[in-house]
C-alpha cells in the first residue's frame, strides 16, 4: 500500500528548492519527471509524476509514466495493479493498454499481455513509438515471433532518438540479447555524446559480452561526464576487482557465443 501512497501523494524533496521565481506547476513536473526518467532515476521520476497528478489527475501520460517506472524497477505486480487503475479512468488509452502488456508479459502471462498489446495497437497506438516497444517486449517474453520487427519500427517511428534507443536496448539486455543492445547503444552514443547513461549502458553490455577494455572505456566516459554516477564508478571498481580471470572468462563466453 506504502507504494501506491507514494504514486498519488509524492514526495516533499521537489519542493525545497532554492529557485526563487521558479513555477512548480503540471508543465514543470512533467519537464522534471521526464527527464529523471531519461537519466534512469526512477524512484524520483515516479515522485515528480505523483506532484503531475496532484495538479491534474486526468494527465493519462503521468499515470502511464509511472507504471512504465515501475516495470523499469521491476516491480510488475505493482505495474498490473496500477495499470488497472489508470485504465479504470482511460479505458482506451493506447500506451496504458501497451504498459499493462509488458507487465502480464513478463509476469508470465502471455495470453492476457498479447491481448492487451493487441488492443494497444488497435486503440490508435500504431505510430506510437512506445506501442511498438512494448510489442517486442511482450513478444520476447512469450518468446513469439516478430520481435525484431516491432522493435526496429519503435526505432524507425523515432530516427535517432537516444532515449527511444535507450529504452530498446534495455529490452534486448533483459532479455540477455547483448549483441542487439550493444548496437543500439553504438548508434544511440552517436547521436547523443553528451548523456553519460548511454555510454554506462553501452559498457554493460560491452562487459557482459566479455570486452573489458571497452567496458573500462565506457565506464569511464560515463563517470567523466557525471562525476556522480555511482553505477560507473561501482561497474569500474568490478572490472578492477575482476582481474585477469574475468578476462579469460570474457573471452570464453565470446567464444561460446
Amino acid at each position: 500500500m506504502s507504494r501506491f501512497v507514494n504514486l498519488e501523494l509524492g514526495g516533499e524533496s521537489e519542493e525545497q528548492s532554492s529557485e526563487k521565481g521558479l513555477v512548480r506547476d503540471e508543465p514543470y513536473y512533467l519537464r522534471e519527471g521526464q527527464a529523471a526518467f531519461e537519466n534512469a532515476e526512477f524512484e524520483k521520476a515516479l515522485r515528480l509524476y505523483a506532484k503531475v497528478l496532484e495538479y491534474n489527475p486526468q494527465n493519462a501520460s503521468a499515470w502511464t509514466a509511472q507504471a512504465r517506472l515501475l516495470i523499469e524497477l521491476g516491480e510488475y505486480r505493482e505495474a498490473k495493479l496500477w495499470a488497472d487503475k489508470a485504465l479504470e479512468r482511460f479505458p482506451n488509452e493506447a500506451e496504458l493498454l501497451a504498459v499493462k502488456a509488458v507487465a502480464l508479459g513478463r509476469s508470465g502471462e502471455c495470453q492476457s499481455a498479447l491481448a492487451f498489446s493487441d488492443a494497444s495497437i488497435e486503440e490508435r497506438g500504431a505510430q506510437t513509438p512506445y506501442v511498438w516497444l512494448a510489442r517486442g517486449d511482450v513478444l520476447l517474453a512469450c518468446r513469439e515471433a516478430r520481435a525484431d520487427y516491432c522493435l526496429e519500427k519503435a526505432l524507425m517511428l523515432a530516427p535517432r532518438n537516444s532515449f527511444i534507443a535507450w529504452l530498446a536496448a534495455r529490452i534486448r539486455f533483459h532479455y540477455e540479447q547483448f549483441a542487439v543492445a550493444l548496437k543500439i547503444l553504438q548508434e544511440a552514443v552517436q547521436w547523443n555524446t553528451g548523456h553519460f547513461l548511454l555510454w554506462l549502458d553501452l559498457g554493460r553490455c560491452q562487459e557482459a559480452l566479455g570486452f573489458v577494455d571497452a567496458a573500462q572505456i565506457s565506464y569511464t566516459q560515463a563517470l567523466d561526464l557525471n562525476g556522480n554516477c555511482e553505477g560507473a564508478q561501482e561497474a569500474l571498481n568490478g572490472l578492477a576487482s575482476r582481474g585477469l580471470g574475468g578476462r579469460v572468462r570474457g573471452l570464453w563466453r565470446r567464444l561460446v557465443k
